[in-house]
C-alpha cells in the first residue's frame, strides 16, 4: 500500500515546518539530521512534506524560486533555472486530434535540461547537512546537471556512467565543469547500484531521483504548466505527455498536483491526467500500466537511441504509478523510428529536443490514431533536454550536406 495522503498533524520529526514521510510505511523522519535516501524502518521511498502548502497567490518572481514557498528552502545554488517556455506547435498540432496541443520545453534550463530544477535544491540541501562529496549515476543529463551545480556550490562531484551508451555532449558538460567520471561495466540500472551502494556507506551524498529533494525542485515544472496555460488559453490542460526514464517528473507532477488540492487552489477533478511514454526497448513502466501491476518488472536488457530513457528498473515508480492511475492518465510505448520522427516534427515546429524528450510527441500521436485521447482535449507535451544534448542523434535525423564549388553558379546547380 502505498500513502500519498497530505495533511494531518505535524510530527515531532518537522524542522521549520518541513519533514520526510515514508509512502510505504508512513514513518516520518527529521529532514536535516542525518543524510537519508529511504525509509529507516521499511526501506520505502521518502517523500518531503510540509505543516503548511501555498496557494498561487503566495508566490512572487521568476524561475524554480518563485516557488520558494512550495520548497523546503527559502534559497537554492541557482544559475537562473526554470521559466522555460510554453510553446505552440501548429505542425504537430494539425496532425493531432485534439484541441490544443502546446510543448513545456525544459531544455531551455541552463545545462539544457530538467536536471537543473531538482540540483538547485538538492545541492543547496547538501550544503545544509555539510556533506563534501555529491554522486549520481546518469544516463547524462544528471551528470551534466549535477557537475554544473556543485562546481557553482565549489563542492566535489562524482559521476558513474554506463560505458559507451551517453551522448558525447552530455559527457562533455560534466567534464568541463570538473566532475570526475567514471565509466562503468554495466547500464544505467548497474551504475545506480553502485553508487548508491557507496551512499549507504557514507561516501557521497546522493542526488539521483531516489532523493527527496530532487524531486520538490522537478515539481516546479507543473506549477509553471499551470501558470502558463492558464495564462496562454485561459484553462489549465486537460493532459500533460512526458517521456518516462526513472519516473521522477511522474512523481514530482503529481506531487505538485496534491500539494495545490491540500491547499485549496485546485480540485481532484482538475488535476491533468499524467501520461507516460517510454521507447518499446526500455518500457517496464508501461508494461505495468498496461497489466494493471502494482510494481514494476526490472527490465534487466534495454536499448533505445533515446538515451536519456534507456531504464529498466524506474525508481520512482512507486510514486509515479498511483500519479498516473489517480489523475485518469495511461503510458504508452513508441518506437525509435517514431521517436525520431517525432523530433523531425518539432524541428520543423521550431522546437529542438534531443531523442528521448520526442518521445512524448510520438506518444500523443499514438494515443490519438487510438482515440485514447478526447478530440476536446487540451495538452502539454513536455520535453525534457535539448537538441544539442546529442548532436550524433540530431545529425542522425536531419538532413545530408551537399558538397558544391566556392562559386555562386555551383550553389545554383545544387539548388
Amino acid at each position: 500500500m502505498v500513502d500519498l495522503e497530505l495533511g494531518g498533524e505535524t510530527p515531532a520529526a518537522e524542522t521549520d515546518g518541513v519533514w520526510l514521510a515514508c509512502v510505504a510505511c508512513s514513518e516520518t523522519v527529521a529532514p536535516y539530521d542525518d543524510v537519508v535516501y529511504r525509509c529507516p524502518d521499511c526501506g520505502g521511498l521518502l517523500e518531503v512534506r510540509y505543516a503548511e502548502y501555498p496557494t498561487f497567490d503566495d508566490f512572487e518572481g521568476t524561475g524554480v524560486w518563485r516557488y520558494a514557498d512550495a520548497l523546503p528552502l527559502p534559497t537554492g545554488v541557482s544559475i537562473q533555472e526554470g521559466n522555460t517556455p510554453l510553446y505552440t506547435v501548429p505542425e504537430i498540432e494539425a496532425g493531432v486530434d485534439v484541441a490544443d496541443v502546446r510543448v513545456k520545453h525544459e531544455g531551455m534550463n541552463p545545462t539544457g535540461a530538467f536536471k537543473d530544477r531538482g540540483m538547485t535544491v538538492g545541492v543547496k540541501v547538501a550544503e545544509r547537512l555539510g556533506v563534501d562529496r555529491l554522486a549520481c549515476a546518469s544516463t547524462g543529463n544528471t551528470s551534466a546537471a549535477l557537475a554544473c551545480y556543485g562546481a557553482r556550490a565549489d563542492t566535489e562531484v562524482l559521476v558513474l556512467l554506463p560505458a559507451g551508451k551517453v551522448a558525447a555532449g552530455k559527457i562533455a558538460q560534466a567534464a568541463l565543469h570538473g566532475a570526475r567520471i567514471l565509466e562503468v561495466d554495466g547500464n544505467f540500472d548497474a551504475c545506480l547500484d553502485v553508487v548508491a551502494e557507496l551512499a549507504d556507506r557514507g561516501e557521497v551524498y546522493l542526488l539521483n531521483s531516489i532523493n527527496p529533494f530532487r524531486l520538490e525542485g522537478q515539481k516546479t515544472i507543473g506549477l509553471e504548466i499551470l501558470e502558463q496555460s492558464r495564462e496562454a488559453t485561459g484553462e489549465w490542460p486537460d493532459r500533460i505527455v512526458l517521456p518516462v526514464g526513472n519516473a521522477g517528473n511522474t512523481a514530482a507532477l503529481y506531487k505538485c498536483f496534491r500539494e495545490l488540492v491540500a491547499a485549496g487552489a485546485m480540485d481532484e477533478a482538475e488535476m491533468p491526467a499524467l501520461t507516460g511514454v517510454q521507447a518499446e526497448g526500455a518500457a517496464p513502466m508501461v508494461e505495468a500500466v498496461r497489466e494493471g501491476n502494482d510494481e514494476v518488472r526490472r527490465w534487466d536488457d534495454v536499448e533505445t537511441r533515446a538515451t536519456a530513457i534507456r531504464i529498466g528498473n524506474p525508481v520512482n515508480a512507486p510514486k509515479a504509478l498511483p500519479g498516473i492511475r489517480a489523475t485518469g492518465g495511461t503510458a504508452v510505448a513508441v518506437s525509435d523510428d517514431e521517436i525520431t520522427d517525432a523530433q523531425r516534427s518539432l524541428a520543423r515546429d521550431g522546437v529542438g529536443v534531443e531523442p528521448a524528450s520526442a518521445a512524448s510527441v510520438a506518444g500523443l500521436r499514438k494515443l490519438s490514431e487510438r482515440g485514447e485521447i478526447g478530440a476536446d482535449e487540451q495538452v502539454v507535451c513536455l520535453t525534457t533536454g535539448h537538441l544539442l544534448k546529442d548532436p550524433d542523434a540530431a545529425a542522425a535525423a536531419g538532413g545530408d550536406t551537399t558538397p558544391v564549388p566556392a562559386d555562386a553558379d555551383g550553389v545554383l546547380d545544387a539548388l
